[in-house]
């Protein structure tokens, strides 16, 4: 039979930046969450709706939808850099003679969002998920850890952002790409954090704006 709290860290939002960092990176600032986020991350749907009987239609229509565009873009930044527009919802990933390979990406909502510069400080593949000590500290009946796979909330590939507990990061939840529900996170689907992954490597400057 399946746990009682199963179902629910399978829908669990792929907004989670409060997720741990490699253990080289637990230094950097740890973002900001009340109880409220936290209710927001684990109930089954989102606030004022009712539970659903399968997956949404849409859900399945787009589960490894792209969006990405390689498109015009004139940039000072040098190629390789990520820029993140937080009021468009798109990540630019510059290219030489002013063109960018551009995605759709889900964002902090209101209070919860950052603008700055770090750089990519680790990449993994359908990373592990483990809620930090003060997250547990607040909901004890999370998990201890979860494997990575296709209903992890960090989805297929994880781009971690220096000392922070930020990321790039795929998506269980496709259709939440594009919204602003996190808080801090950038969220894609996984079918276009798998193209960036495969374009990005380690030191790779990323500015949020």
């Amino acid at each position: 039979m399946p746990h009682p709290y199963s179902n629910r860290f399978l829908t669990l939002t792929a907004s989670l930046m409060l997720v741990a960092a490699p253990a080289f990176a637990q230094s950097g600032p740890r973002p900001a969450f009340d109880e409220g986020y936290i209710d927001f991350l684990f109930s089954p749907t989102r606030p004022g709706a009712s539970a659903p009987s399968g997956p949404p239609a849409h859900r399945r229509e787009n589960a490894d939808r792209s969006t990405r565009q390689r498109i015009a873009y004139q940039s000072n930044e040098a190629a390789g850099t990520i820029l993140i527009d937080t009021a468009a919802r798109r990540l630019y990933l510059i290219e030489s003679n002013g063109f960018a390979q551009s995605y759709q990406v889900g964002v902090g909502k209101e209070g919860y969002g950052w603008h700055g510069s770090e750089r990519i400080s680790a990449k993994r593949e359908w990373p592990d998920w483990r809620p930090p000590a003060d997250m547990l500290a607040r909901r004890p009946d999370l998990p201890r850890h979860m494997v990575g796979g296709p209903d992890n909330p960090l989805g297929a590939r994880a781009l971690y952002l220096g000392d922070t507990l930020y990321r790039i990061h795929g998506s269980n939840e496709p259709e939440t790409v594009g919204t602003a529900a996190s808080s801090g996170c950038f969220r894609m689907t996984n079918t276009d954090v798998i193209d960036l992954y495969s374009r990005v490597g380690i030191g790779a400057r990323v500015r949020v704006f």
